[in-house]
């Protein structure tokens, strides 16, 4: 898999990259539909990958420290962000949930490896953080954004200081398009399926200021993986 091999080998020199930007190296990654879509509708998640694809996805997981996730996908999707279908270490899973929305009978929290590490904002519940903590997640508390998020640029040098050099970023919608308009990207993997869906777009068009465009892709190495077409890419903001 020439963009596994590639993706894999960039994440491996994270440490230096982080060295330099003072933040982890970053990639983020999705499947969509060939209509631009990551789901059916709100709160519903769709299997959109195929298995060959989604074992590359594996593989990207047990290259990087740590995996990133919204409250949003724990809610429809609960997922357990492990290590499965490959043979490699689980990263360290991060949830953004600024309200403490996180469910105590989550999946995460019966992780095999590492406790969740729930970053929330300055005005969450202390009495759900309390709850929370006691089913073994970890609390850390960050400044908001301005669209009511978690401050990025807080975040990303917090994990810095907690040695994660490699961070993958999966989703939902308004994690991406955070990600992508605070211009924290290093690569960018896209899984594309053969279906149509018609749903919710990967972006959130709503929370995406207008003074920061979104970048073209350079280097860019397309593979078809089973049936889905993977696009791997670096982002280039023009101004």
């Amino acid at each position: 898999m020439a963009i596994l091999e590639e993706a894999t080998s960039l994440a491996a020199k994270a440490a230096a990259s982080a060295e330099q930007t003072g933040r982890p190296y970053v990639t983020l990654t999705y499947a969509q539909s060939l209509d631009g879509a990551i789901a059916a509708r709100p709160g519903h998640p769709l299997a959109l990958s195929c298995r060959e694809s989604q074992t590359m996805t594996h593989a990207l997981r047990a290259a990087h420290d740590a995996i990133l996730v919204g409250i949003g996908t724990v809610l429809a999707d609960d997922p357990s962000l492990t290590v499965r279908l490959v043979e490699g270490p689980n990263p360290q899973p991060l949830i953004l949930d600024s309200r403490l929305r996180f469910p105590p009978f989550a999946k995460l929290l019966r992780h095999p490896s590492h406790s969740p590490w729930i970053i929330t904002g300055t005005t969450a519940a202390a009495t759900r953080q309390r709850t929370l903590e006691e089913a073994g997640a970890t609390v850390f508390r960050l400044p908001a954004a301005r669209n009511g998020g978690i401050d990025l640029p807080a975040l990303l040098t917090m994990l810095r200081e907690k040695g994660i050099h490699s961070l993958m970023v999966e989703g939902g919608a308004q994690v991406i398009t955070s990600f992508l308009s605070s211009r924290a990207v290093d690569q960018l993997i896209v899984t594309i399926a053969p279906v149509l869906v018609g749903g919710v777009r990967v972006l959130d068009v709503q929370h995406l200021p207008r003074s920061n465009g979104l970048p073209r892709l350079t280097q860019v190495v397309y593979q078809q993986i089973g049936v889905d077409l993977v696009v791997r890419g670096r982002p280039d903001w023009q101004d």
